[in-house]
């Protein structure tokens, strides 16, 4: 049981690192972060520079997370401040959802079901669950959560005024029907 908590332990860590480092990448390669994260090393055809950046990131926000609680503790604020970033995530994919088919919403009652009521119920409910959560989070998993958002409200500032980012002035789209 134990190697195989270990194994399972190595293979989400080593996906964690490959899913991020490409995202990381992404975000390089249309100026939302550095563009020297965008490099291609040619010999592994991997994106290296954001690959080292994302692995030396995890390992000291684990040490960081070890040298001020114990081990219980840093697992299950992880668990938790992971699983309320999830629900910030899928509340502003509802969000997304009933905006891009907000053209849609009225055609008949399917289309007000599934690009109106249902996203905005998910978003609702997940709103709710993260506030209550929120409240009775420990300081710990608060700040974290808080750091992480303000962190992400930085970051867009970044991308938006100093590193100029295509993204910001790409043609809003909405479902055309």
């Amino acid at each position: 049981m134990a190697l195989a908590i270990a194994l399972s332990v190595t293979a989400a860590t080593g996906t964690g690192i490959v899913l991020t480092a490409r995202i990381v990448y992404g975000m390089a390669a249309r100026r939302v972060l550095p563009e020297s994260l965008a490099n291609i090393w040619r010999r592994f055809r991997t994106p290296g520079p954001s690959t080292i950046l994302v692995g030396l990131l995890i390992i000291a926000i684990t040490w960081a997370y070890l040298l001020t609680g114990n081990v219980t503790d840093v697992f299950s604020n992880v668990v938790s401040v992971a699983g309320l970033l999830f629900t910030i995530f899928y509340v502003m994919t509802a969000a997304t959802t009933i905006v891009y088919y907000r053209r849609d919403v009225m055609h008949d009652a399917g289309s007000f079901i599934m690009t109106g009521l249902l996203p905005f119920g998910a978003a609702g409910f997940l709103g709710w669950v993260f506030v209550k959560s929120m409240m009775n989070a420990p300081p710990g998993q608060l700040w974290s959560v808080v750091s992480v958002v303000a962190a992400g409200v930085l970051m867009t500032f970044v991308a938006r005024f100093f590193f100029r980012s295509e993204f910001f002035g790409a043609r809003r789209e909405s479902s055309a029907g």
